[in-house]
C-alpha cells in the first residue's frame, strides 16, 4: 500500500474513517525526513489496514502550525480516531514495526473509556 498525501480537507476525514493511521510530517529540504521516507514507504508496504499519510509541511503550512509541528519528521499515530503517539525524530524500520504493533493492539473501547474520563 502507497502512502497518501494529506491536506487540511482531507486531514479529519481520512483519521475518522480508518482504524489505524499513520501520519510522517516531512519537508522536501529536511535530511532526517529524506533518510525516513524509505523506511516509512516499506512499512507502507509491510502493513495491510493502516493507513500511511503523509504531509508536505511546506505546503500545507496551515495545518502543521494548527498541529503544532515543530521539527520535523515527526510521527503520529492514531487509533480509532485517537491520537495514540506523537513523536519527533525517525525511526529505523524495525521501531517503526514495533510501534504499528503496539498501535494495533490498543483496545478502542479503553481509548474511549479513557478520553470520557478526561473529558468529566
Amino acid at each position: 500500500m502507497a502512502t497518501v498525501a494529506l491536506t487540511k480537507d482531507t486531514f479529519s476525514s481520512t483519521i475518522d474513517s480508518n482504524d489505524v493511521v499513520l501520519i510522517d510530517f516531512w519537508a522536501s529540504w529536511c535530511g532526517p525526513c529524506q533518510r525516513f521516507s524509505p523506511i516509512y514507504e516499506e512499512a507502507s508496504e509491510r502493513h495491510d489496514g493502516v493507513v500511511f499519510a503523509k504531509v508536505d509541511t511546506e505546503d500545507q503550512q496551515e495545518l502543521s502550525a494548527g498541529l503544532e509541528i515543530t521539527s520535523i519528521p515527526t510521527l503520529m499515530a492514531f487509533r480509532g480516531g485517537y491520537l495514540v503517539f506523537r513523536q519527533a525524530g525517525l525511526l529505523q524500520g524495525r521501531q517503526l514495526d514495533d510501534l504499528i504493533g503496539q498501535v494495533k493492539a490498543l483496545d478502542v473501547e479503553e481509548l474511549k473509556k479513557q478520553a470520557a474520563a478526561q473529558q468529566a
